[in-house]
């Protein structure tokens, strides 16, 4: 009777084995498929942050270049007006020296002479621009 119970015992100790095994199996397999998809959603992350660098290095070049032309364009307008408003100051020291012989010529000649006074272009400027022609400059003008 003994070795019959012996054998149920390692009968079912076998099958609880068999059991054991089968989990740690199942186990190991889901362990696996779960570190897989990890790794791979590891690389889809790494992949989309190469392509958003990549983007935004272009990006940053064309904001650059464009930073660029921007500053070209600013230093050469803001050269072109130094230009201007040196132009400015040699003509109204003329204008203030034709205005300054023509009233000498009315003092002597006792003709009235109709002399306008020299706008000063920072106390209306809003006129200044609508009394004045637009001039396109081109590289022989100051020449």
């Amino acid at each position: 009777m003994a070795s019959t119970s012996n054998q149920s015992n390692r009968s079912t100790s076998s099958s609880e084995e068999e059991i054991v095994d089968e989990r740690k199996r199942k186990r190991m397999i889901s362990n696996r498929e779960s570190a897989r998809r990890s790794r791979q959603r590891k690389q889809q992350h790494l992949d989309e942050l190469v392509n958003k660098a990549a983007h935004l290095k272009e990006e940053n070049a064309r904001i650059t270049m464009q930073t660029n032309m921007i500053m070209e364009r600013f230093l050469r307008l803001d050269s072109e007006n130094a230009v201007l408003r040196a132009q400015l100051a040699e003509l109204t020291g003329r204008l203030q020296s034709v205005n300054s012989v023509l009233r000498m010529v009315e003092e002597f000649s006792g003709v009235d002479m109709d002399i306008q006074e020299i706008p000063d272009p920072l106390m209306r400027p809003w006129q200044m621009c609508s009394a004045q022609p637009i001039i396109a400059s081109s590289a022989c003008m100051f020449e």
